[in-house]
Formats: C-alpha cells, sequence, structure tokens
C-alpha cells in the first residue's frame, strides 16, 4: 500500500479488548479485529489504530508492560479453528470448566485468562504430541533463534513468574531469580528431572509468543488486503517489573519513576492535583543505551513495525525530557500533604 502525510483518509481508534467478534471468548481478538477491520474498508475507513498489545501486568494497563517485545496472550483467538494444535475436544472441555461471556459488556479479566491460558496449554499439549510433525517443529524452531535476543530472556522471566505464583516483584524472589545470569546458573544446576520440567515452561512461553506474532502477521496481511492502514502504540516505558529491566538493567535508570507535571483539574485525587501523576516506570539510561546504538529500541521498532504499517509514539516529549519522581507509585501518601 502507498501512502503519506499529504493524503486525506479517515481512521477510527478502537481498543482490541473492547471489540466483539462472532467467536470471541469474553475479550476482542485477533480475529475480532479482522471482522472489524473487514467492516472499517466497507464504510470507506482507510487507517484502524488500537491501543498497544503488548503483554501488560496484572492491572492489565495497557501501558504498563511485563515486556516491551512479547505480546498479550489475551489478544489471541484460541479456537480450533484458529490454532492448529488445538483439538475440538479440549476446546469443548476447557469451556466447560472456565465458561465465560461474550454478551456482557465488561472484560472478565480473570475468567478469561484463566480460560485463554487453559486453551494454550492445551495446544501446546497438542504441538508437543505431534513429534512426527517435523514441518511445524522447524517454524517454531526458526521463530525462537529470530527472536532469540529478546524471546528466551522473556520467556525465562515469565516461567520464573509462573514459579512464583504471579508475584511481580522481583525483589520477593530469592536472589538465584532475580537477574538474568543468576536465573539461567540456577536453571542449569537443576536435577535433569526438574530442569525437563522447567525447560518446557519456558518453551511454552515461547510457542504462545510464536502463535502470537503468527495471528497478529495474519491481522497485517488481512489489513493490507482489505486497503486499511494498521497503526500500532508505543507506550513511553516499561513496568519496573518488566522482562525488559530484569534482564537489562544497565539500560534502565531504576533510581527515578516517570510521570506527569500537577494537572489542577484532578480534583478528586488530591496527590496528583498537588504533586503529579507517578506512572511508576523506570527512565531509561541514555548513555547507556547509547553504547550499543540504542539495539533494545532498534529491536522493539523492529517487531512492532513486523506488525504495524504507523506507529503512534506514547508521550514523545519524554524522550526530550520526563517529569520524575524520587520515590515509587506505592509511596505517594507519604507526600500528599507536604508542601
Amino acid at each position: 500500500m502507498e501512502f503519506g502525510p499529504e493524503q486525506k483518509i479517515a481512521g477510527v481508534l478502537v481498543p482490541v479488548f473492547s471489540l466483539r467478534g462472532q467467536t470471541d471468548l469474553g475479550i476482542g481478538d485477533t480475529t475480532s479485529l479482522r471482522e472489524f477491520i473487514s467492516w472499517a474498508a466497507g464504510q470507506g475507513i482507510r487507517a484502524v489504530q488500537i491501543l498497544p498489545i503488548n503483554e501488560p501486568g496484572s492491572d492489565n494497563s495497557p501501558y504498563n508492560l511485563l515486556s516491551a517485545m512479547a505480546i498479550d496472550p489475551l489478544t489471541l483467538s484460541v479456537t480450533p479453528e484458529t490454532l492448529p494444535d488445538l483439538s475440538r475436544e479440549a476446546f469443548e472441555a476447557a469451556l466447560k470448566i472456565h465458561p465465560v461471556s461474550s454478551e456482557s459488556t465488561r472484560v472478565d479479566y480473570d475468567g478469561v485468562k484463566r480460560l485463554k491460558w487453559a486453551l494454550l496449554e492445551s495446544a501446546y499439549a497438542g504441538f508437543e504430541e505431534l513429534a512426527g510433525t517435523t514441518s511445524r517443529r522447524r517454524v517454531f524452531a526458526k521463530f525462537r533463534k529470530a527472536n532469540a535476543g529478546w524471546l528466551e530472556a522473556y520467556a525465562l522471566h515469565r516461567a520464573l513468574l509462573e514459579h512464583h505464583a504471579g508475584q511481580e516483584d522481583t525483589a520477593a524472589w530469592p536472589e538465584s531469580h532475580r537477574n538474568l545470569p543468576a536465573a539461567n546458573a540456577w536453571v542449569s544446576g537443576l536435577p535433569s528431572k526438574e530442569k525437563k520440567s522447567f525447560q518446557s515452561r519456558v518453551t511454552f512461553r515461547a510457542y504462545v509468543q510464536w502463535i502470537a506474532l503468527t495471528q497478529w502477521q495474519e491481522v497485517r496481511s488481512h489489513a493490507e488486503t482489505s486497503g486499511v492502514i494498521l497503526i500500532g502504540d508505543v507506550p513511553v516505558g516499561v513496568s519496573v517489573f518488566s522482562s525488559d529491566v530484569w534482564s537489562l538493567p544497565q539500560i534502565f535508570d531504576l533510581d527515578l519513576s516517570c510521570g506527569a507535571p500537577p494537572e489542577k483539574v484532578f480534583k478528586s485525587d488530591p496527590f496528583t492535583e498537588l504533586w503529579g501523576q507517578n506512572w511508576g516506570f523506570p527512565l531509561y539510561d541514555w548513555k547507556a543505551m547509547e553504547k550499543d546504538n540504542f539495539q533494545w529500541w532498534r529491536n522493539r521498532m523492529r517487531s512492532m513495525l513486523g506488525i504495524f504499517h504507523l506507529l503512534r509514539v506514547d508521550h514523545a516529549l519524554g524522550f526530550f525530557r520526563i517529569y520524575s519522581f524520587p520515590w515509587r507509585p506505592d509511596q505517594n501518601e507519604r507526600f500528599t500533604g507536604l508542601t
């Protein structure tokens, strides 16, 4: 497709989670988005913009990321028609155990997570059973190799997060898990049976990201076929508990927490009115990033431009100057009454 700033086109912004499709499981997904793109094209709309699709933390905010590279599994269409490794029997069984309503006007995040993770686990089990299907395994292996720069650290971090029952604060983890080198050494030292079991959980997280990238690239192809530009969103920061901070702490300034200046319109929030918004994201250490020619940013942009035609950079001003706090958001109330 050819497009540029001289062209005047109509566009629409829609959060993926708010979409409802013919086969959704209580939350918008890649199939719902493809249906929406078809509808938009039929109305003469040339651009569809969405909120960030990276994997968020437990608060489900699309701007509070557990990874700047990984895709949110909740955006995936997890049905036998869209996931080759998932059997109809496993799909029906999971729906009985984890029923969700696609009619609700609100997303039951906890319910949807239980259902989708159960379905992805079943799909992964199906993939593992297909030992003779070497072509699909080769494609997966190629994906892991091509994305090893971020994927292996992310998958290990995600497996450890599961190991610690979802406790995102890595400071609460044992020292052998608190950073990438220590965690790799810990895995290497596990007894053979335990190591194999844990490495299977790491592989599962990589498998989910393979499925995610495949489906989102299909969304991009559908948009191109429909003549629609797909616009993504790049959040200004990542969670202090993200796999990025865990694996590459040297490129972040962990002493400060970014945010925005005070705004008098926040009359209902005394802290924000007085001090500003404390988002809790660490700042970037630009000098440290410059040492490898901003490789982390290059990888991030490259991964997103493999899905989207254009990107909106959230809070672009923050790349030049950033309002920040010398404390994290959980300490805000200590400062609310002070001058």
